[in-house]
């Protein structure tokens, strides 16, 4: 496992969020961050490719995919210095240190030289990290760039409209905590990008647009990012 430094102020920010609250990080969020072992499930990547996870967390996400998928290899880039410990003590408990490496940056400055990479990566997963993304519109630029001609994968919180005011008024609000905003204008551009079977996409909105699960290849994440 590699983690590099990068101070920041938003990395400082992520950190006196997640300094206490990496420790009951998973067991909270399973509550409400849902479609991502859908995600998981559908990545359909092989032995020899690589995917980056940008916004990793406490590895949660990497340690399943990293077990799903044998011989693939996976990195995880998050801003967070203090939730990057809980995930490579997180990776090191699986085994999983030889297939899984960290690094500590922004989205908005991803790169595969992050990595000591090259070449780009196959696949870029953003999971629940948008709304946290304080230029979304570059991180997933960034993204594009990193995977070449490969794709992004994208779960994160819709619009809340079936949720009814009330309710989505009040989660909002509990988000906001965590410097969480769901992007309702990503929603809104995905709807509109046309025939999905046209160009390699996938969109998949969970019940009272809480939340949406998409791929699709750089050349349409980079028209999302305009």
């Amino acid at each position: 496992m590699v983690v590099t430094e990068r101070p920041d102020g938003h990395t400082e920010l992520m950190d006196s969020i997640y300094r206490r609250q990496r420790y009951i990080y998973d067991f909270t969020r399973k509550y409400y961050l849902f479609g991502r072992d859908s995600l998981i499930r559908d990545l359909a990547v092989e032995p020899g490719d690589t995917v980056v996870e940008i916004g990793c967390g406490t590895a949660r996400n990497l340690v399943k995919m990293a077990k799903r998928y044998p011989g693939v290899s996976f990195y995880g880039l998050d801003a967070s210095a203090q939730m990057l410990k809980t995930a490579g003590r997180a990776i090191a408990r699986a085994g999983l240190s030889d297939q899984i490496r960290l690094a500590h940056g922004l989205a908005e400055d991803l790169s595969p030289a992050m990595f000591g990479r090259s070449s780009p990566f196959t696949d870029a997963v953003f999971s629940y990290s948008l709304s946290m993304i304080p230029d979304w519109k570059q991180s997933l630029r960034k993204a594009a760039e990193a995977v070449g001609d490969g794709r992004v994968h994208i779960v994160d919180f819709g619009d809340l409209t079936g949720l009814g005011t009330p309710i989505a008024v009040l989660l909002r609000t509990w988000l906001r905590i965590f410097r969480v905003t769901p992007r309702s204008e990503i929603l809104q551009r995905l709807r509109s990008q046309g025939n999905f079977a046209e160009q390699s996409m996938s969109l998949r909105i969970l019940p009272a647009n809480y939340a949406f699960i998409w791929q699709g290849r750089s050349k349409a994440v980079r028209s999302l990012a305009l």
